[in-house]
């Protein structure tokens, strides 16, 4: 007989998502603040420059995509405005810089929601069932 199984503690659900959290925002503000000091507010990509309440949208790209590799020097960052960086991941994914994108052929699932759906319908009469006509 399998175990019971306990229903998570929100509680500490809530909590160890907050420190995650936290944790996560610490550590990117971190590095965002060294790039900040570091670089000029600038878009390394489209040029865009950046002040006061819109440079909030001025991020820190990590040019080999490990964001763990965080050299103070900033030798691994670049600053690029939201669109630039969203363009820059999606050419990196499409490239396969993430791993192999899988491409799923319509019958690879091995399931057709809608294959059984011919059968429910009641069968064609002669022209019936064409659409409507184009004259």
């Amino acid at each position: 007989m399998a175990p019971a199984k306990r229903k998570p503690d929100p509680k500490r659900r809530a909590a160890f998502l907050a420190e995650v959290e936290r944790n996560r925002a610490t550590r990117q503000q971190g590095y965002r603040e060294q790039a900040l000091a570091l670089f000029p507010h600038v878009c390394a990509r489209c040029g865009r420059e950046f002040s006061g309440q819109r440079l909030r949208e001025l991020t820190v790209h990590h040019k080999d995509h490990n964001h763990l590799n965080n050299p103070a020097d900033g030798s691994n960052w670049e600053l690029l405005c939201l669109y630039c960086h969203d363009h820059e991941h999606e050419n990196a994914a499409e490239s396969g810089h993430y791993g192999a994108l899988e491409r799923h052929s319509e019958g690879s699932l091995g399931h057709n929601a809608f294959g059984a759906l011919k059968d429910l319908l009641p069968p064609e009469q002669d022209g019936e069932g064409e659409g409507p006509r184009r004259e």
